[in-house]
Order: structure tokens, then sequence, then C-alpha cells
């Protein structure tokens, strides 16, 4: 298939890498003319504007935003709305507000156009572990996209199929689901970012609690010297707290056992603070993603050892650099 990929960030580029290795065919365009001529070098169509990118594809056209939540979401999907032709379909990639996303999604079929919400995980390792989706949107037009998303997601794997599970639709296998209408996509990826906060703070305290019993706070009989890169790569192996977090925290203490490349400001991209204000419209106690919330607000005024750990988890799948506010 055909599609624009519109913006070529650290997820966009190797976005519209992996589909080409696909052969799928790809239209890249970004405010950096820099971005736009590497994954032209690459096989790329290189497109100078949003017009252009237009008419360089053949309806129906597929655009794929994979921009920041906010306003270079929402000014490039409106533009596009205004650009496009009846039958056309927008795809944003990013992480966006569910609630925008129905709002678009009403907008553009007044218009007569498409429009998918993709959740997707996978972060800097996703052109070669491929990427986790998951899709919101009506279902001629998802089933219609499927060449894409199936060139994207990670495939079975090595991975043990679930005891007992019996399901007619094999996606969620291969690494990728039609969650349901236009916002389901952005909706359980935004749940899911706000399980990462949690289970990313329980390791940055377990650690934290490991390095502090070092202390001369403490008797000095009571005292442990743990080695922590040691005890992240035991816990990999065969522990039942073992992941790819706990994987990018022994990566990470490998390279620099006090993290002095971290100062353990812990920014956050919004969707753990989405995810507790879904909760209490559906009051559901979220104990454990609250809590994580909050550490993340209190690192930017004071900095623990955990919070160097959380930074580098976010460095490692992500590329996310430490940005102090």
């Amino acid at each position: 298939m055909r599609l624009a990929m519109i913006g070529l960030g650290r997820m966009g580029a190797n976005i519209a890498r992996r589909l080409m290795r696909g052969e799928h065919e790809i239209v890249a365009f970004d405010r950096d003319e820099k971005a736009v001529a590497t994954l032209a070098g690459e096989g790329a169509t290189a497109a100078t504007s949003l017009e252009d990118v237009v008419a360089r594809l053949s309806a129906p056209r597929i655009f794929w935003v994979m921009l920041p939540a906010g306003v270079p979401t929402e000014s490039t999907v409106e533009a596009l709305m205004g650009l496009a032709e009846p039958g056309d379909i927008i795809i944003d990639g990013g992480n966006s507000f569910y609630k925008d996303d129905i709002r678009r999604g009403a907008d553009a079929r007044a218009k007569q156009l498409h429009y998918v919400d993709v959740g997707t995980s996978g972060g800097v390792w996703g052109l070669e572990r491929g990427y986790c989706m998951m899709i919101g949107g009506d279902k001629e037009t998802v089933d219609l996209l499927d060449p894409i998303f199936d060139a994207l997601a990670p495939g079975y794997g090595s991975i043990p199929r679930t005891t007992g599970r019996d399901a007619p639709d094999g996606r969620a296998e291969r690494g990728y689901i039609h969650a349901g209408p236009t916002g389901a996509g952005h909706f359980v990826k935004m749940v899911h970012n706000g399980i990462e906060y949690g289970l990313m703070q329980a390791y940055a305290e377990g650690f934290d609690i490991l390095k502090g019993k070092s202390s001369e706070k403490l008797p000095p009989e009571e005292r442990f010297d743990i080695d922590l890169p040691d005890v992240a790569e035991v816990w990999r192996r065969g522990s039942v707290i073992s992941s790819w977090l706990l994987d990018l925290c022994a990566i990470g203490l490998a390279k620099d056992h006090d993290l002095e490349a971290f100062s353990g400001h812990v920014s956050d991209s919004g969707e753990g603070q989405w995810t507790i204000d879904a909760a209490m419209e559906e009051a559901v106690p979220a104990n454990v993603l609250a809590a994580a919330l909050f550490a993340r607000y209190r690192s930017r005024v004071e900095h623990t050892f955990g919070d160097k750990l959380l930074s580098a988890m976010r460095f490692g799948f992500g590329g996310h650099v430490e940005v102090p506010q």
C-alpha cells in the first residue's frame, strides 16, 4: 500500500522504515528537511508540504500522522481535513487524548473522511521488534488498513501461545487489535501507559530500597552493599517479576551503576493523568497508578536514586531525554 508518514521523529521515521521493509510505499513529510532527506535516501518519496503530500497520493489517500499530542497533531489533522477528499483516511498514531479522537472522528465523518486512532507501543526498539498497536475506528476502514498493521506488528515471534485461549481473531496474538470505535484505540493505549507508570515506579522504589541498605543511617551489622546490576540481571532470568522494563533497568545499571547520567527529573506525556481522570469518571479505585503519577510530579522538586532509574527506563524504551521544567 502507498501512504504518507507525517512526522519523522523517533517513532515516525522507524514506522516508515518498517513499512518500507514490508514493501509498502512511503511519502515522507516533516518540517525538518534533513529528516525527509534521510528517509528519501532509504527509498521513501519526499514531500515538501501537506499539499505536496496530497498530490503524491492516489485515492483513497492514507495519511498517518505521527506527531506529539496536542497542538502539533490538532493543527495537522485540521489541515489534512481541509485538503483531503471524500473517502480518504487520516490515522493518528501518536498519544492523543481519546476524547479528542472522538471529536475529530465526528468532524471527519461530516466531511465523508475516515479517521482511525492507533495507540502505538514499541518505542525506539519497534523497528526491529515490531509495534504493539491498539486501533480505534470503523471496521471497514480498519480491515482495509490491515496490511499496514500486519507489517508493523511483531507477529507471533517466540512467545508461547496463551493456554486456553481460543479466539477466532488472531490479530491480538500477532501484536495488534481492533479495540472498538473511534477513540477506543487511544483509550486502551492510555491505560497501558498508566499501568506502565505503576510498573516503572515499583521497580524504581525497589532498587532505591536495595541501594539504601548501605546507608550510614543503619547499624553497621545491618548494612549490605548490594550489587544492583547483578540483582537486575538475576531477576531477569526466571523470576516472576521479569519484564522488558526490568531488562532496561539491567541495561541502564550495567552502563552506569550510580546512574550519574540522569538527574532523576521524571517527565510525563499526559497519559498517566488521563488514566487517573478516567478512573475518577468511572469511580474505579486506582491507588497504585495515582501514586506513580504523583511520584513523577514529586521528582521534579526532589530527586532520588529511584527517580534516576525511572529516567533511565524512559530513555531506554523511548529515547526520552530529561527536560527540566
